[in-house]
């Protein structure tokens, strides 16, 4: 896994749509499921999203813990 994706995960927001402005690690896991069924975005961004996706669909979202911890997101 590339940290930096990882860090990514935890300061990037969502650039449009419903949850604008709301950091990736935040997406409801109901919005991933919508992406994974419509198709993801091209690009880093539909990397990171489907990413996401693989991270909370099989319950490791402890793994970005601590880099949210790192990177004073409290969101």
């Amino acid at each position: 896994m590339n940290p930096e994706l990882l860090k990514d995960l935890v300061t990037m927001k969502m650039p449009f749509g419903k949850y604008k402005g709301r950091v990736l690690c935040d997406l409801p896991e109901s919005y991933l499921v919508w992406f994974h069924s419509e198709g993801f975005p091209p690009g880093k961004l539909g990397e990171m999203i489907a990413t996401l996706y693989e991270i909370k669909l099989n319950g490791l979202e402890y793994l970005l813990q601590p880099i949210k911890a790192q990177y004073g997101n409290r969101s």
